[in-house]
Order: C-alpha cells, then sequence, then structure tokens
C-alpha cells in the first residue's frame, strides 16, 4: 500500500485539505477559497495536529490576502481576518506562530508571503525526517536494536505534517529499520483520532497494530505489554511541559510508574519560550455535543453538561524526553529547552 498521505496542499490558487472527519469511511478533498469558511474547517478539525495547522496558517494568509483582493477589504478588515485566522486554535501554537511568521512579509506584496508560505511547508516536511530520526536513535540507545512494542495516543503521522509526522514519524522510522513489533493505538476519544487516523496511517505504511479504548493503556502499560509510549504536542513550555490530546498524562503516569521511556515528539517551532511552564497555557475547551452525540447520533441523555477539554498538560518531570528537530531534550533529568 502507498503511505503518501497529503492533509494540506496550496493548489490553483486554493488550499485543499484531505477531511480528517471523514477519515476511514471516505478520503475526500475539498478545496478553500473563502477566509471564513477554512476558520470553520480548522475548528472542525478538517485539518488538526500541530505542524499541519502551522502550514494551515502560512497557507490561510494567503487565502485573506487573496479573499482581501477579490473583496476590496481594506487593509484594517485583512488583518482583522488574519487575527481570526491565528486565533482559531488557541492551545495549538504552531498556528499562530505560522500566522505570525508569514505576516511579516505583507509589506513585500502577496508573491513574497505565498513563497515564504511555500517555504515553511517545505521545511515542516524536512523537521519531521529529523524528528524520525533522532527519535529512533533516542530509542534504540536506550532499548537496544530489537523489535518494540509501542503506544501512542492522538493522531501524529501525515495527517499532523507535511511529511512523516512527528511520534509516529519515530514510529515509521523504526519500522523501516525492523525495530517495531507492534503499535498500540488509543482510541482518543471523543473524536476517535487514534482508531480513526492513526490506524488508518499505520495499516498504509503496512505497521502491525491494534487500536485499544483509552481506558485500557495503563493497563497495557503496567502489564508489560509496552516497551515505551510516543506523543506529539500542541505547546511545550520552556521547562518542558507539554500540552497534548486529552489522555495523555494518564499515559505519562502509567509510563512512570512502569519505568518505561515516555516522549513528547515535536518540532521546536511547538516550543513556546515565553512560557516558564505549562500552568500558564489556555486549555481550547470543546462543546458538549462533542460527547452527547457522535455522528449526530445521541450517546447521552438529553441536556447531559460535559466536562470536555480538548488537551491536558503533561508535566516535565513525567517525561523522559521531548524530541525535536534539532535534539533530543531530556527534560525528566531538569535540562531546559
Amino acid at each position: 500500500m502507498s503511505s503518501a498521505i497529503e492533509a494540506i496542499t496550496w493548489q490553483n490558487e486554493k488550499i485543499v485539505l484531505l477531511d480528517q472527519t471523514q477519515i476511514p469511511i471516505s478520503e475526500n478533498y475539498i478545496s478553500y477559497d473563502e477566509i471564513s469558511t477554512f476558520i470553520v474547517a480548522i475548528q472542525q478539525l478538517v485539518v488538526r495536529g500541530a505542524p499541519a495547522l502551522g502550514v494551515a496558517g502560512a497557507y490561510g494568509v494567503v487565502l485573506a490576502i487573496d479573499e482581501a483582493k477579490r473583496k476590496g477589504l481594506s487593509a484594517q478588515e485583512l488583518e482583522h481576518n488574519i487575527d481570526l485566522l491565528r486565533d482559531a486554535r488557541p492551545t495549538a501554537v504552531n498556528l499562530a506562530w505560522a500566522v505570525e511568521q508569514i505576516r511579516k512579509h505583507l509589506p513585500a506584496g502577496r508573491d513574497a508571503v505565498l513563497a515564504a508560505a511555500h517555504q515553511l511547508a517545505r521545511e515542516d516536511k524536512e523537521s519531521s525526517t529529523s524528528m524520525g530520526n533522532i527519535g529512533a536513535d533516542w530509542l534504540i540507545k536506550k532499548l537496544g536494536s530489537k523489535p518494540l512494542t509501542l503506544l501512542t495516543h492522538c493522531n501524529t503521522g501525515s495527517l499532523a505534517t507535511t511529511g512523516t509526522g512527528t511520534a509516529l514519524g519515530v514510529i515509521k522510522e523504526l519500522h523501516k529499520r525492523g525495530n517495531v513489533k507492534e503499535v498500540y493505538a488509543d482510541e482518543t476519544r471523543p473524536l476517535l483520532q487514534g482508531s480513526r487516523l492513526t490506524a488508518w496511517e499505520l495499516m498504509k505504511s503496512e505497521i502491525p497494530y491494534r487500536i485499544e479504548p483509552d481506558g485500557a493503556a495503563a493497563m497495557a502499560i503496567l502489564s508489560g505489554r509496552i516497551d515505551a509510549a510516543l506523543i506529539g504536542a500542541d505547546r511545550i513550555a520552556k521547562n518542558g511541559d507539554s500540552a497534548n490530546k486529552i489522555g495523555s498524562l494518564g499515559v505519562a503516569l502509567a509510563c512512570r510508574e512502569a519505568g518505561i521511556p515516555f516522549l513528547v515528539v515535536a518540532p521546536e517551532s511547538t516550543i513556546d519560550r515565553s512560557i516558564p511552564d505549562g500552568g500558564e497555557m489556555h486549555i481550547e475547551m470543546r462543546a458538549d455535543e462533542e460527547l452527547a452525540f457522535f455522528r449526530g447520533i445521541p450517546v447521552a441523555p438529553p441536556g447531559a453538561r460535559a466536562f470536555n477539554p480538548a488537551f491536558d498538560v503533561t508535566p516535565a518531570r513525567f517525561i523522559s524526553a521531548v524530541i525535536t528537530d534539532i535534539k533530543a531534550y531530556e527534560v525528566s533529568k531538569g535540562e531546559g529547552l
């Protein structure tokens, strides 16, 4: 099977997204040339994953420029639309970071902005390769060159980046080297990014896997089935505290109890050195309906209230290492970022 997956591309002056809300049932591509509908797509998780959101933000600035010219919007209205794009997913630092990086090129004109967006997308693809190699080297050094059973949470592969991925990119590199026995993919409630997206990517990459309910992760880890766990991140504080999909903290705690490695894999652009620790991270709260309904079918009593944070924060002391495209930071030993 082909493992070539393109979550986001720029084609014919439009942003083209692989609709991740429909995988694995169907593989549909949607084109966007309006900034308002593109922002809704980001919020509805048609595109998601920190690095992919960065690329989305970069191309979104171009989309905003084109729409402003087409509709005769003022410079102030253009800046307002770019601000709305930047703030579409508040916990995901890559989105805001990329928007701010690309908007610096506005004075140079639209072509310069598009060139900068293309460059950011290329760099994201290259960073996946670097993270894959650094993470694989770290795990082999710690655990030896042998087939490993690995656990991952949420989706951190090609659907979340423009390359092979962050945590899943490390797993793909280990598989290429012959060091993967099997992958346990947490289903990742409530939108099932693990059982829908990660399992789909593992299938396409021909990597042995099984899915498990989020609540089974601790049992799998503490029963000795798992050699190491790897996750991505949406924001990492200066001290190494890491925000990732809700449920990540529980995986980290189980790994700490079991004495096995727990890795956070993300590009340097995910590190927010302006905040000292995770206490200053804004955690996005999702709608009650995401828990009360699944694909339009009620799964809770009418009017049920929900506690539905999109992310949790894992303290650095529970993280064996933060793997970036530059190096491995052993934050549990006090190494700063």
